[in-house]
C-alpha cells in the first residue's frame, strides 16, 4: 500500500498512513476481518459508529481465542450475521498503517480477511460499534466513506482471487 501521508483522526482514534509523522508502535494487534458474501454477490459491511466509516465487520482477536471463532464472534456482534469461514482473503501487516487507540496504546494492525458465507441470523447493527450492517453491490460500496486501509481489504475480497494476498 502505498500513497500519500494521511494522519488523521476517525472517530476517537487517529489514524497514520504512511505518515512519515506518524508515531513508532508500540505492538502488534491480532485483528480479523470477514467477507462474507451474499447469494446475490453483494459484499457485507458495517458503519462504525465512531467515524461513521464502513468496513468489513471485525474485530481484535481475544487471548485464549482462535483466530477463525474471533471472526465469527465479531460478524455476529458487529452485523448479526451468522457465518461460516470458507477460506483466506488475505494477510495484512503493512507496518506504514498505524493507529493510536483511545487509551494512547500506539498499535501496528495484523489483519487476516478470511471469505465466509451467511448461515443464519438477522442483519441487525449492535449500535455500539456499528450504527449500520448492510449487504451491499461494489457500486454501492464505491459511493461511500471508508475506514482508512478498508479500501484495500474490500477490493481483494470483492476480486475473488484463489491465490490469498499477502503483505
Amino acid at each position: 500500500m502505498s500513497g500519500s501521508p494521511t494522519g488523521h483522526v476517525v472517530g476517537a482514534r487517529q489514524v497514520f498512513d504512511h505518515d512519515p509523522a506518524a508515531p513508532l508502535a508500540t505492538v502488534v494487534v491480532p485483528s480479523v476481518f470477514v467477507a462474507a458474501r451474499g447469494p446475490d454477490r453483494t459484499l457485507l459491511l458495517v458503519r462504525r459508529c465512531d467515524s461513521g466509516g464502513w468496513e468489513l465487520p471485525g474485530g481484535r482477536v481475544d487471548v485464549g481465542e482462535c483466530a477463525v471463532a474471533a471472526a465469527v464472534r465479531e460478524t455476529a456482534e458487529e452485523s448479526g450475521v451468522l457465518v461460516a469461514i470458507t477460506g483466506i482473503v488475505g494477510v495484512y501487516t503493512d507496518p506504514g498503517l498505524v493507529v493510536r487507540a483511545v487509551d494512547g496504546e500506539v498499535r501496528q494492525p495484523f489483519s487476516l480477511v478470511l471469505r465466509a458465507e451467511p448461515v443464519g441470523g438477522t442483519l441487525c447493527a449492535d449500535r455500539e460499534e456499528t450504527s449500520l450492517a448492510a449487504w451491499l453491490t461494489p457500486a454501492e460500496i464505491d459511493r461511500l466513506p471508508l475506514e482508512p486501509g478498508a479500501r484495500h481489504r474490500i477490493d481483494h475480497a470483492l476480486a475473488d482471487g484463489p491465490v490469498p494476498y499477502l503483505h
